[in-house]
């Protein structure tokens, strides 16, 4: 089977998508040709997909770092429910979870297995790791490597020592790293050599960002809302009593 169509029936199959999104595709090729990577692309642009479709396409496993618990554990379960081998080490598996995703790691289960940044301090753990048979690192929030950025996370810096370890190619992502963060970046990760980069900018046509004098504030909120029934939206306010006073008078006038 060609690249192309196995890109094309992994695309349908694992994720259900008839087609990638602005960008996509010209990653994937990238991520999949073993070539290291860094992409920013607006945070809904479709980043975990670049580095799982391929994932999908190689024999060995991609290690994924992450930075949160919730989100390993959450792209896990939608991975596993449209029965993709994946599975996350960290801090809150028990030694039975460990001790099976480990063993399912040894045996050529596992297609990708999530890791924290922490897990890099313990030798224990980078020794497992090097005992796997791990064919390609992604970096995701890879923005947390970058002193300038605003999610400092000193762990991040030992990932390029674990590429340099495991001689494996890397792909970073972020959707918000400036000029000076990616300069940051790429030193860190890939020792200062340029990798492939797509930059896909921050630009997110779905939020829009306005502000307006107040004037009789409920009356403007009421209207705002009106013109906007039936949609979903959040208000907030400044305290729990003007919570309760505004959501009353919102439920008077027909919205749930």
């Amino acid at each position: 089977m060609s690249n192309i169509l196995q890109k094309k029936v992994i695309l349908k199959k694992f994720f259900g998508f008839d087609s990638f999104r602005i960008g996509q595709e010209e990653i994937i090729d990238a991520v999949g040709s073993n070539k290291n990577v860094l992409a920013i692309m607006p945070t809904g642009g479709g980043k975990s997909l670049c580095y799982q479709l391929p994932a999908l396409m190689r024999q060995g496993i991609t290690v994924v770092i992450s930075p949160l618990i919730a989100l390993m554990r959450d792209q896990v379960r939608s991975l596993t429910q449209v029965g993709v081998a994946a599975a996350a080490l960290n801090s809150q598996n028990t030694e039975q979870e460990t001790a099976e995703i480990i063993e399912k790691a040894r045996s050529g289960e596992l297609k990708m297995l999530y890791i924290a940044p922490e897990g890099l301090s313990s030798k224990k753990f980078i020794n497992l790791i090097r005992s796997l048979k791990i064919e390609f690192i992604a970096v995701d929030e890879a923005h947390c490597v970058s002193q300038w950025g605003h999610d400092f996370r000193p762990d991040y810096l030992r990932i390029g020592e674990l590429r340099r370890t495991l001689n494996v190619p890397l792909a970073a992502f972020t959707a918000t790293a400036d000029a000076e963060s990616r300069v940051e970046i790429v030193e860190k990760l890939f020792d200062g050599v340029r990798p492939r980069t797509f930059l896909h900018g921050f630009d997110r046509p779905n939020i829009h960002l306005a502000f307006t004098v107040k004037n009789s504030p409920r009356t403007q909120i009421l209207n705002f809302v009106n013109a906007r029934k039936g949609q979903s939206g959040i208000i907030y306010c400044g305290t729990r009593a003007k919570t309760e006073t505004l959501a009353l008078g919102l439920r008077e006038v027909g919205h749930a």
